[in-house]
């Protein structure tokens, strides 16, 4: 018979035993999926769990971000660069998502997008967070969140606290390297700017990468999650161009063209800058 059978040991009374779904609380998460459209409409449910997805997807982005900085300041860079990796792998997931979505097509979309009045993905605190601590801060962002007590608590939290970036020089400089003052005094509220005090410091290590290994993985390893969220951004303002081309968002932004701008958003700029200086005579 084509059939598998249960092997004798496998536990299947589940009334004083933890079961699978009650770990993960899968009554809750699976009833979390409440479509508004009227009558509801089949694709909102892929919109509504590719959002939460992504949501989750951010809630462990945040964690291994944060973990990543108290590794660094505690000195433990390769704990700090485990949690970076693991970031890696996560935008690389969250990246090929936006190919589900883009299945939805234009008419589809437009048969309940009414029905999502002025909620919209710029209002995510999660994804705030994490630009937060990578160095992106805005004071005013705060202002979308005032009605929502714990994303305030949680956003202005980080935009007080060093990025992971402001954490990595900390930690190099410790090291011994010859990190300025400018990067380890800067106001840590405000969003990072181009340090061209930097440059020397890693244009150095670069060119001598077997003396320097660890600040080099380093910073393959920013420059890989920068590349990465960048990549994010640009699949997200090509999904949107494909779904409802150049309308104004549900949010009230400009739609694509504000997507498009955030492509020139940078977080870890003399990463990149570096690169023209390298090797010039």
């Amino acid at each position: 018979m084509d059939e598998r059978a249960i092997e004798k040991d496998i536990v299947t009374d589940f009334r004083e035993r933890m079961s699978y779904g009650a770990y993960l609380d899968l009554d809750t998460l699976l009833s979390a999926q409440k479509p508004v459209s009227v009558p509801e409409h089949h694709d909102e449910l892929l919109f509504i769990i590719q959002h939460q997805t992504t949501e989750l997807w951010f809630k462990l982005v945040l964690h291994e971000l944060l973990a990543a900085r108290d590794a660094f300041d505690a000195d433990d860079l390769g704990f700090a660069l485990k949690c970076v990796a693991r970031v890696k792998h996560i935008q690389k997931t969250l990246t090929e998502q936006w190919s589900v979505l883009a299945t939805l097509t234009p008419t589809e979309y437009a048969q309940f997008r009414g029905f999502l009045g002025n909620s919209s993905g710029f209002q995510s605190a999660q994804y705030r967070a994490v630009e937060f601590v990578l160095g992106n801060k805005n004071a005013a962002m705060l202002t979308v969140f005032e009605s929502d007590s714990v994303a305030t608590e949680l956003l202005t939290r980080v935009h007080r606290e060093p990025s992971v970036y402001d954490a990595l020089w900390r930690c190099l400089a410790r090291a011994g390297l010859d990190v300025p003052e400018s990067a380890l005094r800067r106001d840590v509220t405000a969003p990072y700017a181009r340090n061209d005090d930097l440059m020397p410091l890693i244009t150095h290590v670069y060119e001598n990468p077997t003396e320097n290994w660890a600040a080099y993985e380093a910073f393959e390893e920013f420059v890989d999650l920068e590349e990465n969220f960048q990549l994010w951004r640009f699949r997200h303002m090509r999904t949107v161009l494909r779904t409802i081309g150049h309308k104004s968002g549900t949010g009230g932004s400009s739609g694509v063209g504000f997507l498009q701008r955030a492509l020139e958003l940078t977080f870890f700029p003399e990463l990149f800058a570096a690169r023209t200086e390298i090797g010039q005579p």
